[in-house]
């Protein structure tokens, strides 16, 4: 009886354990890099789990890699070493070096149709979609994460500095970082991602071309143009501005966000996305509006363009894989789940239903300016010089970018001199990368 029992045991035991090796078998893990790192690293963590949640199928596990650069740079060496995830997140300008990584990308368009998965790419706003399509028009990777810098302000700095409106033009700025440095302020005025904020997005504001061939989407033999003198006439007066502090740099990045949620800066010129941020941080109210005009350039504004990322799908998993990637990707562009993101980091929301279901929370109403990214990337359609911009090797290229402004702040170059020297270096880059990819 007792062998007969230990028997039995044995056999349901061995049943148990194959069962759960079943079960654990019938789970498929889907691999996302992304480099969202602190509050939004946990933002993304609960997105995956709560697709997980949807079905049992398959299990999004998200993995964080560092930066933009880095997490790009990671993948592409996953690919090579043929341990590549399924979903890699990547930054705007890492558009032309994804494409040309020829054999790696899985367009989401052609995946999406490939596995029988419902999709409308009509349902993304046209300042977001058409950074990310091909010539013939085909979506090449999933929008995500989309910003646009703005102007952010403390309203308590202004108001007790005297400036009765909110700076609208670049005359009005300078205006009002002067009287916030009379009133006490250590600065008027910080900004950071100074390539995407005053090079790219300056140019796109007022109409400017950033190169030739359409800034890049019509063909590799693209030159850069951002060297004009409307550029270098405002980057000049900026530098000029350090004499009384009307403005400081305070980095590539983000670095300068302290300096304007601690109050030593008015106002900040820098990502949508640092609502989230400025929202924990800042003990003064504050508010953004659209980046100031240049009444020198042009009459009325264009559009600005975006920054942030996309997902990326890559080749060289199962093909029953990519089923659940689909899934998960038409799970992260429902209105709710992008409502959510928007709301709570400061993205833009990707898709009009986001938008609408965010005016009918009452978001917009609760949260005056919350809208002001997604107006002013839609401000009017865009043209060959504000859809965007598809340069080869232009990670590389904003560090030279960086380098040169850093030179023109320290006062070591003038800023005409400054930007000849970035874009004849950039161009180089440009030659290398046509070169590599005939």
């Amino acid at each position: 009886m007792i062998k007969k029992n230990i028997k039995t045991l044995g056999a349901v035991a061995a049943l148990m354990l194959a069962s759960v090796s079943t079960g654990a078998l019938a789970v498929t893990e889907i691999q996302w890099w992304h480099a969202m790192g602190g509050v939004n690293g946990e933002r993304v963590n609960k997105m995956a789990e709560d697709f997980n949640a949807t079905q049992s199928e398959y299990k999004v596990v998200p993995v964080y890699k560092g930066n933009y650069t880095e997490t790009m740079t990671a993948a592409i060496a996953a690919f090579r070493a043929k341990q590549q995830p399924h979903i890699v997140q990547v930054f705007e300008v890492g558009t032309a070096t994804m494409m040309a990584a020829k054999g790696a990308v899985y367009p989401i368009e052609d995946l999406m149709n490939d596995v029988g998965e419902p999709f409308d790419k009509s349902i993304f706003i046209p300042g977001v979609i058409s950074y990310y399509q091909a010539p013939d028009g085909k979506l090449l990777s999933m929008p995500f994460n989309s910003s646009t810098p703005v102007l952010w302000y403390n309203k308590d700095a202004l108001d007790k500095a005297g400036v009765e409106n909110v700076p609208n033009t670049w005359d009005e700025m300078d205006a009002a970082a002067k009287k916030l440095v009379a009133s006490g302020m250590e600065c008027g005025y910080s900004f950071g991602w100074q390539s995407w904020v005053m090079i790219e997005n300056y140019s796109t504001l007022h109409n400017l071309p950033i190169g030739t061939k359409e800034n890049g989407f019509a063909g590799l033999d693209t030159e850069f143009t951002f060297n004009n003198d409307a550029v270098k006439n405002r980057i000049a007066k900026i530098a000029a501005a350090q004499a009384d502090n009307s403005f400081v740099y305070g980095g590539r990045r983000g670095d300068s966000l302290p300096k304007f949620t601690n109050g030593e800066c008015g106002m900040w010129m820098n990502s949508s996305a640092y609502y989230g941020s400025i929202k924990s941080q800042a003990k003064f109210n504050y508010g953004q509006t659209m980046l100031p005009l240049d009444t020198d350039v042009a009459s009325e504004r264009q559009n600005s363009i975006i920054g942030g990322a996309t997902l990326w799908v890559l080749k060289g998993k199962e093909q029953s894989d990519y089923k659940g990637v689909a899934q998960f990707m038409t799970y992260l562009s429902t209105a709710p789940v992008q409502a959510w993101w928007h709301q709570e980091t400061g993205y833009v929301p990707i898709t009009t239903a986001a938008t609408e279901l965010s005016k009918e929370q009452g978001f917009y109403e609760a949260n005056p300016g919350t809208d002001t990214a997604a107006i002013q990337l839609s401000l009017n359609p865009p043209t060959p010089n504000s859809r965007g911009l598809r340069f080869g090797s232009f990670v590389q290229v904003r560090d030279i970018i960086n380098e040169e402004l850093e030179a023109i702040w320290a006062g070591d170059k003038t800023a005409s001199e400054g930007l000849d020297t970035a874009v004849e270096r950039g161009n180089k880059l440009l030659r290398k990368f046509e070169k590599a990819n005939d």
